[in-house]
């Protein structure tokens, strides 16, 4: 019993010094006053204030020994801008706080910031998201949310993946709605997509007024669409857009973080009408600690809210608790003095805001903030200019089961389906990269993200007039059924590619006219029509320009490209008694004259020697050689020439000499049977040069090119039809017609194949694109109908189109065949006289270098020690003329004269005198007295001679 009491005693001493010390610790403390203004009546506004108050509970009860207590002085700012600003008035006036936690959204923060910077009292919100809040230049304003332009980069991610050209954004008529629309317009304009409409609606409308906003949207083509806005505005809108059927198949639908990271707080019925749709959500990553956290903030929660039933946490609440975590800690490490306010002077004329005080600690704990780095329940928390760095993205397709992960985004790695799964197409990405998603409609096929508007209206495709050339577009009225008619070359390929789309567009062609039936001005002119939304395309003998480009986009060409000049041509074919040398060139005639006395030459030099047919008096020779080497022309040549050397040089040049008289033969030929038809000009400089009256198709793009090329305006003639044209070249410039006429390349076609035995095409001078179809710029009917158009050109369709309306010009001979050609040149022909000579330099030094070797003893040991080298050169030439006697032709005359002799034993005087010309002894040279060198002298000849 006594030690019962001894112990009750024991321990009623150790709690009662505990509760001692505590006493003593709580009277040691500084309590810190901190404002909170939150929308109360909000879900965002109660879980907030509740993550705040476990967040002061919890880092207190982890840090008993901090001597600071933040106590907080809350007021509900009921949704109103005026009582937001009328709360944080009344906290830095009258509590004087030293910080304030809200307000809750954009619209409310933007006066609250300068109410703050003015005082040096710290802002610090977690909820407001507004990228325009930076722009007031506060550094006492702290965002703990993601800032909305830094998931732009994201959303444009996904537009690029599935390549979407057009995005219609839509949001709320308001601070938060607005702050994000530049940023998002230039992410996706950095992805080529176009933004052609932004709808915008006001916080306050009624459901009426989003039905008609979203029939406006039906009324359009584009079908993605990205929705900014408050939760409670978003969910009113998918409602809206669900009965009147824009959640269907087709449609694209992408939220924001501010509509998808509340998810999962939304009834069932919500969920069903958002279907489908795309969401990029805020990305936190899941610890042991925020699942502990989630669990008693869920039961703490139930606890003092048992109207709400399923409370989920969102990461609102998350940046909340770390919000005030980390003001626990700055208020701590700012120090414990100077808690208190430096007055304005007193004066009755100064206004409720000219009135209030200066924190004095407001700089070190702005300081102390900057500072602050900690793992929190978000994630890593640290302020970068007052702005915390929260970048990754989680991309979720929202379907009945809540919602399915379809990919992660990092600014590192863009769209990837694993986080941190190295993927560096951070700016190209694909949908490798992303998971399955369920479209709008239950559809898993991508919408292509424009559909031709559902109101029934046909598209408006403009056609120009035109009074010539009517077999590219022609328009026709028939009184009779009050209906106009369009056909023609382009209306038949524009229809063949618009057959080719995989899907079906509904058209109607409507003339470009005035209210006289006439054309209502140039194609330019109908261009523009275009571009001020009069018409959704054009479809004609449109050329594809630069500067039309400017206002338009062209879908790929459909004809070929260029503008050239026509001219007449006229007949040069005179027959006259020298035609024959026309086949040839001057310097070809003078070429070949030179390599046939050239090879006479070779051929005299290699045989002289060893041919009998090669010698005799200096003019028999000189006849001789040249007579061979002509004579190769027709083939006729007698003489026979033994030298391997002389051979192969006439192998050659008989080659060539065949080339040459058949080429020679052929353009004869054609010089006396075929009309010689010559354009009466070859240069447009020409025409510039004499001052020529040139023509161009009236209502082209061609005046201003011509201009260009210094033509005298006054030297321009306009026409409208092939046949105009036909007269005006018929009549010629000095006749009050023109030189020549300026055509785009289908034009000249179609004219020539009318005319082809009149004029020619004689040079190029512009090059463009061709034709091509016309829409506005952006429409993302232009890529789809361009990959149309290299079908249809690539397939018989078009030839069968081109047979049908441009046959007329496959009727007729092309007239550049009618052109003759020009003389043969020498160019056409120096490769065969360069082998030809080497082959004849290389045989004649052969033969000369394998003379000098045989005949060295006699030319390079001279005689007579006083010898000269003209002396040598003579004696050289004389060696030369002689005949070389033990070429095998004539041993073999020997061998049979030896045996002559011997079979008759008797020989007359007379017969061995003229025999002795064709046998001479082995050891002995003769020298004829009527050959070239017989002045040099007769040393060295044998008695006989």
């Amino acid at each position: 019993m006594r030690t019962r009491i001894a112990f009750s005693l024991f321990i009623f001493i150790i709690l009662s010094e505990r509760n001692s010390m505590a006493m003593a610790q709580n009277t040691s403390t500084i309590q810190v006053n901190v404002g909170v203004i939150l929308d109360l009546d909000t879900w965002n506004g109660k879980m907030g204030f509740s993550c705040i108050n476990m967040a002061l509970s919890d880092f207190y009860a982890s840090n008993p020994h901090y001597r600071t207590r933040l106590v907080l002085n809350s007021r509900d700012s009921k949704s109103d801008v005026v009582g937001a600003a009328a709360a944080a008035l009344d906290l830095i006036k009258n509590i004087e706080v030293q910080a304030i936690i809200g307000p809750q959204n954009s619209m409310q923060a933007n006066f609250v910031i300068d109410l703050g910077d003015k005082a040096r009292v710290p802002i610090i919100s977690f909820s407001a998201t507004s990228p325009s809040l930076s722009s007031h230049g506060s550094s006492y304003f702290f965002q703990v949310t993601q800032n909305d332009s830094s998931q732009v980069n994201a959303i444009s991610a996904i537009v690029q993946t599935y390549r979407w050209r057009e995005v219609v954004p839509i949001y709320a008529d308001n601070a938060y709605g607005k702050g994000i629309i530049p940023f998002l317009v230039d992410a996706l304009q950095n992805v080529d997509a176009h933004v052609p409409y932004r709808s915008v609606i006001s916080p306050l409308a009624t459901d009426d007024e989003i039905g008609e906003e979203l029939y406006k949207l039906m009324t359009m083509q584009t079908r993605v669409f990205i929705v900014h806005m408050s939760t409670k505005l978003g969910y009113r809108l998918f409602n809206r857009a669900r009965e009147i059927g824009m959640m269907s198949e087709g449609y694209v639908w992408i939220t924001t973080n501010g509509i998808t990271d509340s998810l999962c707080s939304l009834k069932r019925s919500v969920l069903d009408s958002m279907h489908g749709v795309l969401g990029v959500k805020t990305y936190f990553q899941e610890t042991k600690e925020l699942e502990n956290f989630t669990i008693r903030w869920e039961r703490k929660f139930q606890e003092n809210n048992q109207v709400i039933s399923n409370a989920e946490l969102t990461v609102i609440g998350l940046w909340a608790y770390d919000a005030a975590s980390a003001l626990a800690m700055a208020v701590e490490k700012a120090g414990t003095t100077n808690f208190y306010f430096q007055k304005t002077n007193a004066s009755s004329n100064l206004t409720e805001l000219e009135a209030i005080g200066i924190s004095q600690n407001g700089p070190k704990l702005h300081e102390a903030l900057m500072g602050i780095k900690f793992k929190g329940l978000a994630g890593d928390f640290n302020f970068v200019n007052g702005q915390s760095q929260y970048s990754t993205f989680k991309v979720i397709n929202v379907n009945g089961n809540g919602e399915r992960l379809v990919a992660f985004w990092t600014p590192e790695n863009g769209l990837s389906r694993k986080l941190n799964s190295g993927n560096t197409s951070a700016y190209f990405s694909s949908k490798e990269n992303v998971g399955p998603v369920i479209w709008p409609g239950d559809s898993s096929s991508v919408p292509k993200g424009w559909e031709i508007p559902t109101n029934g209206k046909k598209l408006k495709i403009g056609v120009p007039m035109k009074n010539g050339f009517t077999e590219f577009v022609k328009v026709t009225y028939d009184p009779s059924c009050n209906r106009t008619q369009v056909t023609g070359y382009c209306i038949d390929v524009f229809n063949a590619v618009m057959k080719t789309l995989p899907y079906s567009v509904s058209y109607e062609f409507i003339p470009f006219a005035n209210s006289s039936g006439g054309s209502a001005g140039s194609y330019n002119d109908l261009v523009y029509q275009v571009y001020l939304k009069n018409f959704d395309a054009v479809v004609g003998d449109i050329t594809i320009t630069a500067n039309r480009s400017n206002f338009v986009d062209f879908t790929l060409p459909y004809t070929e490209s260029g503008v050239s000049l026509v001219v007449p041509i006229v007949d040069n074919g005179t027959r006259n008694a020298w035609i024959f040398l026309k086949p040839l060139s001057r310097d070809l005639w003078i070429t070949s004259g030179c390599f046939f006395v050239f090879i006479g030459f070779v051929v005299w030099v290699l045989e002289h020697r060893i041919n009998d047919d090669f010698r005799g008096p200096p003019a028999h020779q000189i006849g001789t050689s040249l007579w061979y080497s002509f004579s190769t022309m027709v083939f006729a040549q007698r003489e026979i020439v033994v030298s391997n050397l002389a051979r192969f040089v006439m192998i050659i040049w008989v080659f060539v000499v065949l080339i040459l008289t058949q080429s020679y033969t052929a353009s004869l030929t054609s010089l006396l049977t075929v009309q010689q038809l010559q354009p009466t000009v070859t240069d447009i400089n020409q025409l510039i040069k004499n001052g020529e009256y040139v023509g161009y198709q009236g209502g082209s793009f061609i005046l201003p090119i011509l201009k260009k090329m210094n033509f005298d305006e006054t030297k321009l003639k306009v026409y409208d039809t092939a046949e105009e044209c036909d007269i005006l070249l018929s009549k010629g410039s000095a006749n009050g017609g023109i030189a020549g006429a300026i055509f785009e390349i289908p034009y000249m076609k179609l004219f020539l194949g009318q005319y082809c035995s009149k004029y020619t095409m004689v040079e190029s001078i512009y090059n463009i694109d061709g034709f091509g179809f016309v829409f506005p710029v952006g429409s993302p009917l232009v890529s789809d109908v361009s990959r149309a158009v290299l079908k249809v050109t690539e397939g018989e369709k078009m030839k069968n189109i081109e047979n049908a309306w441009l046959g007329k010009q496959n009727n007729c001979i092309d007239s550049k065949n009618k052109v003759s050609s020009e003389s043969l040149s020498l160019a056409s022909f120096w490769g065969l006289f360069l082998i030809a000579g080497v082959a004849s330099l290389s045989a004649l030094i052969i033969s000369l270098s394998m003379f000098l070797y045989k005949e060295r003893e006699q030319i390079w040991i001279p005689n007579h020690s006083e010898g000269s080298i003209w002396r040598r050169i003579h004696d050289t030439l004389r060696i030369f003329d002689k005949k070389n006697l033990s070429f095998h032709i004539f041993r073999k005359r020997e061998l049979q004269e030896k045996s002559h002799i011997d079979s008759d034993h008797v020989i007359s005087a007379s017969e061995a005198s003229s025999n002795t010309k064709y046998l001479q002894s082995p050891s002995s040279y003769t020298t004829d007295p009527e050959t070239p060198f017989a002045c040099l002298g007769t040393l060295g000849t044998s008695p006989g001679e």
